[in-house]
């Protein structure tokens, strides 16, 4: 009896026990838990992401407010300003849908440049003068970003965010990239400060709508008087070209309330500074990251080599 007992425990020892099925619709992950799909594994598409979506839309509409620049300048700032509030939607989406990717978070940085700089390019058009000043922005903008790019992943890896900035690098870089409320009101407000420049560029005093009134004598189509614009057709064949030489001064005798533009750049004005401080911050921050790197690589190569003196 006893030997029978012993042939039935060496058979169960032996004898393997077959693993029951997983689920329908789950696949085994070496221990790591189940993963809800098909076996194969379905390939996602990362350029219909959701906040990707939302980013191309921004792009659609800055090339719809640059068309409108520089004739139509309500539009344009509404098109403008939705482009620049879907800034703020997108890092929502990717949260909610779990949908946070390295090629949107490029998209979207590539963008805010694009867009700001196109704005600067037109004020500089718009205001000669301050010329010098929206190119030195344009500059500052676009190399503090690279740089600070660069130096993120070259210093802190690929898997390295570059709103990632620890409090010992900068404590000012920390604040305006972990609190969200900081970085949407820099961001907006600096937006906020170009637009309402641009808006004044539509509001010389040296213009009045009268230039727009037309005289037509009761023998002619109609003829040119001081004080007075070219007839209609003329007018009509100008607005319809944004690129004649006359497009912009026809739209600037629209004769727009300055009022609302000069509180708008007043109010947002201290705020634009202070992003435009954070820019020289990125620079010089990411600047002596990336020479840390470029002195620990060189002593480990190193360098520099001592030379035999004759």
């Amino acid at each position: 009896m006893s030997s029978v007992r012993t042939r039935r425990q060496a058979a169960a020892v032996s004898t393997p026990k077959t693993p029951s099925p997983a689920p329908r619709g789950q696949v085994a992950m070496n221990g790591n838990g189940p993963v809800h799909g098909s076996a194969k594994g379905e390939k996602e598409n990362i350029f219909l992401f959701w906040p990707n979506i939302i980013g191309y839309s921004r792009i659609f509409l800055a090339f719809a407010s640059l068309y409108y620049m520089p004739l139509h300048p309500r539009t344009c700032s509404a098109l403008y300003s939705v482009s620049c509030l879907l800034d703020a939607l997108d890092g929502y989406a990717a949260r909610y849908f779990e949908q946070s990717t390295k090629f949107g978070a490029v998209l979207d940085m590539v963008t805010d440049r694009c867009t700001t700089a196109c704005l600067l390019v037109f004020l500089s058009s718009a205001w000669p003068r301050w010329a010098l000043l929206f190119q030195g922005l344009i500059s500052l903008d676009m190399a503090s970003h690279y740089v600070h790019m660069y130096a993120t992943l070259s210093m802190g890896g690929s898997d390295h965010s570059h709103k990632s900035v620890d409090k010992s690098r900068s404590w000012l870089l920390n604040l305006y990239y972990t609190n969200k409320t900081v970085l949407f009101l820099c961001c907006a407000l600096n937006e906020t400060f170009f637009i309402a420049l641009y808006l004044l560029s539509f509001s010389s005093p040296l213009l009045s709508p009268s230039l727009l009134q037309v005289t037509k004598p009761d023998n002619a189509t109609g003829t040119l008087h001081a004080g007075s614009s070219s007839p209609s057709g003329l007018a009509a064949s100008l607005l319809m070209n944004p690129y004649s030489a006359g497009a912009l001064e026809l739209a600037r005798a629209n004769k727009m309330d300055s009022f609302w533009p000069w509180v708008i750049a007043g109010v947002s004005l201290p705020v634009m500074t202070i992003k435009q401080i954070l820019n020289v911050v990125q620079l010089v921050k990411a600047s002596r990251w990336l020479a840390e790197g470029d002195r620990e690589a060189r002593r480990a190569a190193g360098l520099p080599r001592s030379r035999k003196t004759k």
